[in-house]
Formats: structure tokens, sequence, C-alpha cells
């Protein structure tokens, strides 16, 4: 286990040997009986065999505390595909770059980023989510009533963690240490909230959006919510943000926020709420778990690595900004004299304009050629090839410029949280 599993909470092996009975309640949905009958119930079942991938035909016998052999270590990450760890309680893991190199991102290869521990049920069948506040005709939704009274639409949307690229800051930043890949452009299908809103009848009085989902703070504490955020009515009434029921034409992925989230393209990963009961429409900035303090805020001003900073003088990080990957060649690899080098760029409610990328420690740059975005909201796909003079050790590094001119830089300004850090990706390469 990291390091910094140490700050993040007990590791979910620690947590079922200290609370067996909370954590079963937590993790599983399940109560302990004392005639061992009933351990695991419904959507608690389901839910559990939905992340082992089979019906468990004993359950019955299974004792308090247990921790399923299929959750020891990295295996937490069912229905996950070369994922890197970083914590199991809650789940945190990112996607390697090279892994990264589909057009649209695989359900096995999308990242995880939790704030809590899953729900107990999630069954679709019996899930709401409730639209209220600052609303004419508060609404209570089945899924089945988004669908049939919705337009369905599907879009390739990126959703990426406010934290991806924190590893790269000196002195480090506290949170999880991502380097690139906590990013991913999936195919969401579902409703757009917009149109769920506009039913709903938005008063002139409504400002922001507030998120709640049916996940549990990691202390069991049933009054405290592990994240809520949101976002203002004009992000929320654009057409590319979806209250979603499938990932890649199938059911979402349980650590993916099944059976229905937000997804709020373009802008920090946490305000696409997953496993989503409420949308609350509020006649002020949303003042939810994680909307204040420095949490997803930057300061107001460049500050030196390590300063401190006032919480008045931070301010809620909105849009993401112009930021590219490499995905083909992984880095370290070894390749010919000509070489196919390839990835993605993305900007938040922007469009990538150019994509250029450089062998020689930035002296020159090479065009790539970039594909228009699918929809807006997903990120371009690029390619370029690419000549190497002669036998050695190279980096190659690339560049997105976005529509209003805003270049990825080599570096950027040091902030406490380690947020939106869209700093030049390299992978090194060998010719020989």
């Amino acid at each position: 286990m990291p390091r910094d599993q140490d700050r993040a909470g007990d590791g979910l092996h620690d947590f079922f040997e200290r609370d067996p009975e909370g954590a079963d309640r937590a993790f599983f949905g399940r109560v302990a009986h004392a005639d061992r009958r009933g351990f695991l119930r419904g959507a608690g079942l389901a839910t559990m065999a939905a992340m082992v991938g089979a019906n468990i035909p004993f359950h019955r016998n299974m004792p308090a505390g247990l921790v399923p052999a299929a959750f020891a270590s990295e295996n937490v990450l069912m229905g996950k595909d070369g994922l890197t760890l970083f914590n199991d309680r809650p789940v945190n893991a990112e996607t390697p770059a090279h892994l990264l190199d589909d057009a649209i991102t695989p359900t096995a290869r999308h990242f995880i980023r939790n704030n809590g521990a899953l729900p107990a049920e999630m069954d679709p069948a019996a899930w709401q989510v409730t639209i209220d506040g600052e609303v004419e005709n508060p609404m209570t939704l089945s899924i089945d009533d988004l669908r049939n009274q919705f337009e369905v639409v599907t879009m390739a949307l990126v959703i990426e963690c406010g934290g991806n690229g924190r590893a790269f800051f000196d002195p480090p930043a506290s949170g999880n240490q991502w380097t690139v890949g906590a990013v991913g452009c999936a195919n969401w299908t579902g409703v757009r909230l917009k149109d769920v809103l506009t039913k709903a009848g938005l008063k002139s009085s409504a400002v922001y959006t507030g998120h709640e989902g049916a996940d549990t703070h990691l202390s069991g504490d049933a009054s405290k919510a592990p994240i809520s955020r949101g976002v203002p009515i004009d992000k929320a009434m654009t057409d590319n943000v979806l209250i979603a029921f499938e990932m890649n034409g199938d059911a979402i992925h349980p650590m993916n926020g099944a059976p229905l989230r937000l997804v709020v393209p373009g802008w920090p990963g946490s305000c696409s709420q997953k496993w989503l009961t409420r949308v609350w429409v509020r006649d002020k900035v949303h003042d939810g778990e994680k909307m204040g303090g420095s949490s997803y805020r930057l300061p107001n001003r460049p500050v030196a690595p390590g300063e401190e900073v006032a919480k008045e003088d931070y301010v809620i990080l909105e849009r993401m900004p112009v930021k590219s990957v490499i995905t083909f060649p992984e880095n370290n690899a070894t390749v010919g004299a000509e070489t196919e080098v390839r990835g993605h760029a993305w900007v938040g409610d922007r469009t990538i304009e150019a994509l250029d990328i450089s062998i020689d420690f930035g002296a020159t740059w090479q065009k790539a050629n970039l594909d228009a975005p699918v929809n807006s909201g997903a990120w371009q796909n690029w390619r370029a090839s690419v000549g190497f003079p002669q036998a050695g050790y190279y980096e190659i590094w690339a560049r997105a410029t976005d529509s209003e001119g805003v270049m990825q830089p080599f570096r950027i300004d040091w902030n406490p949280k380690g947020y939106a850090n869209n700093m030049m990706h390299r992978v090194a390469v060998r010719v020989g």
C-alpha cells in the first residue's frame, strides 16, 4: 500500500479487522445476524455478485467480517484491466498512459476516483433521483422514467480528476499521486440534465446545482456525506451534461457509479456525482461536502512552492485546462527509426486547435494530424509519423493548443492541493 494510504484512512483489511459488521454494512450492504442467515440480502448480494463477477451460491455461510479473496490487493479492481491502485478504501486507481490508446476508453480501463464507500444497494429497477429546490415542479424519477420521458442520447465525454498530474508537483501536494491516467473518454448514454431541469421548471432564483449520491462516508456515519458538489446553472444547462445510466453500451461499472451518475465533461470529475440520488437546485453556490476550504479550489494568485494560502484566497476550480497525453509509444519503449506517435488532447468547454510534438527537447516542433471531436465534450485523437535521425535516447514531448490560443506549458505554478496540472506529457524512447 502506498505511503499516502496513511492519510487516506485505513486499508480495506484493517477496516474489516477493526469493525467487521460495520465494514460489511458500509462496503457490501449486508448485516450480520445471530442465526448466521441472510448475511447478504437483495441488492446487497447483487452488489457483491457484480463485483466478483458471479453469483455466490454459499453466501449465507459467509461470516461477518470476511474479506472475499477476490478483493485482496489489486483485486478490488474486479472488472478493470491494468489499472494502478492507489487506495483500497476508498478505491482510487489510474490507467497507465499506454492503456488509454483506444479512441473511446473501454470500461475496463476507465480510472476510478471514489471518496466514500460503495452504496449498499445498486439496483437499477429500484433507483430514483430527485430534482428539487429552486424548481416549480419537484420530481422523483426512476431510470425508466428518465428513459421514457426524455430524449436518450449517447455521447463520448471526458471525465478527468481535478488532481490528475498531482504527482509532478515539488514539493508534493497532498492527495492521491495521480500521474497522467486519471482521465477517460467513454461513451455515456443517458438524458440531458438541462432537459430534466427544464421540465422541473427552474425558478429565476436558481443559481447552482447541488449533487448528492448514495455512497457513504468512510466513517460509517450516515449523517456525513463523502462528497456533494455542484455546478453553476449555466453549466448545468449545456447540451453535453448528462444523467447517465449506461457506459459503453452496457451497465455502468459499480466503481464508476452504477446505476446512475452525472457526467459533466470538461470540469473536475468531482462534479460528475456517482450513484446519483438528488439534484438540488440552489439559490446560492452549493455548500456541500468538498465545496469549501481548499477542496477543488486554486489560489487566486501565483503562490510560492509550499506557501500557506488563506481559505479566503481560494477560488473554485471550474473549467479544466488544455491538456494532452501520449498513448503510443509506451514510456521507455524501444522503437525503430520511423514510428507513429499518437494520443489524445482535450480542454474544458473549448476545443483543441493544434497538437505539436518534439523529439529534440523542444528546439523544434512538428504538427500532428488532429481529429475533430466526435461531439462536444469528447477528447480529440491525434497521430504523427516521426523519423529519428540516428540511434540513441530521445524524449517525445506533446503540447496542445486550444481554440482560444492557450498552449500547454512545460510546467505550471505549484498549488497546495495539486490541481489542474496540465504540464506537457513526455515519454522516453530508445532508437537502436
